[in-house]
């Protein structure tokens, strides 16, 4: 199924054109923070997204190993991407609810799960991979400036 979505006022939109397969979540400050909770994305590769109105995006450096885009005209958060060398280099991480449909995406991890606030849990939380900040921090550590 291909899958397609926008911001909120539709001045960026784009197109997925490989398989979405997975969603996870981001329980760190900066997700926190940027989404007013826990962020919810899908993995795009940096080859697998069309994107309409790009004159439209924002995008700053939010850490070491990633940058976050948005929509300069309604503030809309769009995607986290993954900047720092290695094998995840230009990966997207679009947010679930920028997709026209969401529908069968199976949710398979969470990450910063030991920073998720005590106010909010997913079901069947140990049925997928979670990784606490040191893992996340770990995983990138080889790889950031």
């Amino acid at each position: 199924m291909a899958h397609s979505g926008s911001c909120m006022c539709g001045a960026v939109s784009f197109r997925i054109t490989t398989p979405i397969t997975e969603t996870g979540a981001c329980h760190c400050e900066m997700c926190r923070r940027w989404t007013g909770g826990v962020y919810l994305s899908v993995a795009v590769p940096p080859d697998g997204l069309q994107i309409e109105g790009e004159g439209n995006l924002h995008t700053f450096a939010s850490s070491p190993w990633a940058e976050r885009t948005s929509c300069k005209v309604c503030g809309g958060n769009l995607w986290y991407r993954v900047t720092a060398d290695g094998p995840l280099k230009g990966q997207y991480h679009l947010g679930l609810g920028t997709l026209d449909d969401a529908s069968g995406i199976p949710f398979t991890g969470e990450l910063f799960i030991d920073c998720k606030p005590d106010c909010y849990g997913f079901e069947g939380g140990k049925d997928r991979r979670q990784m606490t900040k040191a893992e996340v921090e770990a995983m990138f550590a080889d790889y950031a400036p």
